[in-house]
């Protein structure tokens, strides 16, 4: 087994785990949403959570596998009938974790923080050791900059590696990145692509307009959702690294880089009914041969938390793989393919055969 903390049982966490059990009842025929059936060994069945952290009172203080389900987690059941893990979730570290917007919203919408001590460096870094945790997974809120590293350091200092799913810049940040070489600690990140996302879509069709020698002139994604990250992410302070992140993305496989005016990739806003729906609007303009004008329009609607799931549990399966080889620091390939913000950006077409390489051990 693959032992796994998580900071964060939020609506992506949720998926996650329910996700490791529907398919410890599933054989290799069935690997929808997974890169590979095994990576070294390990089938994605094999990860257990060993310790769990959130802020919400209807969380903390019950079985990560109940908590799982309490609001304001609203994403569909994968795998409703989950067993007692046995595991507690523990109160974290708020710090810039809960944005103060949040508060005017209904409760079955937003964080409610619990009235408990919050723990301290010390205490997580006992839980880490006495759980036998390998890899600590950030599901924190878009913009939890300061909780973030405190987690990061948390890593550091207890010899787990370190997966950051969201767009704090860790893994793709030298002096980070320098700290997790210098202990041989592997770290992914940062802010983990989806299946079949609006990213990835918005970047296959950047790069096939380059391709197909189709001059890019304009771009916008704008998307809409209704979970608690879009409802978190109306405070527009907390986009900063999210819209960057996501624009990298874009730009990074782009025949010419855009000027900031002609390219606009973003949430945009939050509609609660519809839940963990994202809904996703791309437009694209551009000239054909001849200067000919062509505009290209998309509307993808996506779960959103499921649709990432399948890739945390290749990413936790290759960094158990970079541990057992012994490799530390800023993991290139798996960051290249499973992140939005990798410390290297590569096309989706270089990055695959990078990973590939990567299991393969070449």
């Amino acid at each position: 087994m693959i032992k796994i903390a998580i900071v964060g049982i939020g609506n992506c966490a949720s998926s996650l785990i329910q996700g490791i059990h529907y398919y410890r009842e599933k054989n290799p025929q069935d690997t929808i949403g997974l890169m590979h059936w095994e990576i070294d060994g390990y089938k994605p069945g094999d990860i257990e959570v060993v310790a769990a952290y959130d802020v919400d009172k209807r969380k903390v203080g019950k079985d990560v596998y109940e908590a799982v389900f309490a609001e304001p987690n609203c994403t569909k059941a994968i795998y409703p009938d989950l067993p007692q893990s046995g595991v507690i979730v523990r109160m974290g570290r708020i710090l810039d974790g809960v944005a103060g917007h949040m508060k005017n919203y209904d409760d079955k919408f937003t964080f409610i923080p619990a009235d408990k001590p919050e723990t301290t460096k010390q205490e997580v870094l006992k839980v880490l050791k006495e759980s036998g945790t390998e890899i600590l997974l950030n599901y924190l809120p878009v913009g939890s900059e300061e909780a973030t590293r405190f987690y990061a350091e948390c890593a550091l200092d207890a010899g787990v590696a370190f997966i950051n799913n969201i767009p704090v810049f860790i893994a793709s940040d030298p002096e980070w990145a320098k700290r997790f070489e210098k202990k041989n600690i592997p770290v992914i990140g940062d802010d983990i692509k989806s299946q079949m996302g609006a990213t990835i879509v918005h970047r296959v069709l950047t790069d096939l307009f380059k391709k197909r020698g189709v001059k890019l002139e304009r771009t916008y994604q704008l998307n809409t959702g209704g979970n608690t990250d879009f409802l978190n992410m109306l405070s527009r302070k907390r986009l900063i690294s999210k819209k960057l992140s996501k624009t990298e993305a874009v730009q990074a496989v782009a025949a010419k880089r855009l000027d900031d005016e002609n390219i606009h990739i973003g949430p945009s806003d939050y509609v609660a009914w519809q839940k963990d729906n994202k809904i996703c609007f791309i437009r694209m303009e551009g000239k054909l041969f001849g200067d000919i004008p062509m505009n290209l329009e998309l509307r993808l609607s996506v779960e959103d938390s499921p649709n990432s799931a399948g890739v945390a549990i290749d990413a936790i399966r290759c960094t158990k793989l970079a541990l057992n080889r012994g490799q530390g620091g800023a993991l290139y390939a798996p960051a290249a393919y499973f992140c939005k913000h990798p410390p290297r950006q590569f096309t989706d077409n270089e990055a695959f055969q990078m990973i590939e390489q990567f299991v393969s051990g070449e």
